[in-house]
């Protein structure tokens, strides 16, 4: 099994990687479907948020306000980080769970958007980095996924830099352009992965 840690700024393509990867055989892992998950109704995930927050971090049907959590915790590091770690260590248990239910053969892609700024680079045995320019994953918040300028920039400030994210990637995918320009990258980073597989079951 091989495993690798796929990440990339917020607005850097990175579902558009993973997707990708998963049409030609990849097993995924994604870290931000996990952390919906651990945070259901009924879940002791959510129980900890809400005895960290309260319970005004909640929906009128009693499922998480993500809207108000993320108001709440994106301008306030203190705050982040006390969500953190109630969700990480969830995610991380699942995620342990799902990889070992694998196969011997498989390339594990773990989707992770905090993987430069949580450390968890040595947890793979490479890291693939989906990297954009600022500019670039400006305009795709705005435009395409309708956010405010000031809570974009926001986002993109609470996470690495561009520079750090690369600093930690084995394998970098430019995601600038259109689509069309992204899927031969991410076939030449999938023969290189399956590459490492074989290699690594001899």
């Amino acid at each position: 099994m091989l495993k690798v840690g796929l990440t990339g700024g917020i607005g850097a393509g990175k579902s558009a990687v993973s997707r990708l990867l998963v049409s030609y055989g990849a097993v995924l892992i994604d870290a931000d479907k996990i952390a919906r998950e651990v945070v259901e109704p009924g879940t002791p995930g959510l129980a900890a948020v809400v005895e960290a927050f309260g319970a005004e971090v909640l929906t009128g049907t009693g499922a998480l306000d993500r809207a108000k959590l993320g108001s709440i915790v994106f301008s306030d590091s203190d705050r982040l980080a006390t969500l953190n770690a109630i969700v990480h260590p969830l995610v991380g248990a699942r995620s342990a769970e799902l990889e070992s239910a694998a196969g011997p053969d498989d390339v594990v892609v773990h989707d992770v958007p905090l993987l430069t700024e949580n450390g968890l680079a040595p947890l793979y045995d490479l890291v693939v980095v989906v990297d954009a320019s600022p500019e670039t994953q400006l305009d795709r918040l705005v435009r395409l996924r309708g956010m405010a300028e000031s809570e974009a920039r926001a986002r993109m400030a609470a996470q690495a830099t561009r520079e750090e994210r690369r600093a930690i990637a084995d394998l970098v995918i430019d995601n600038d352009g259109p689509l069309e320009a992204l899927e031969p990258q991410v076939r030449t980073v999938w023969a290189e992965l399956t590459r490492r597989a074989a290699a690594e079951r001899r």
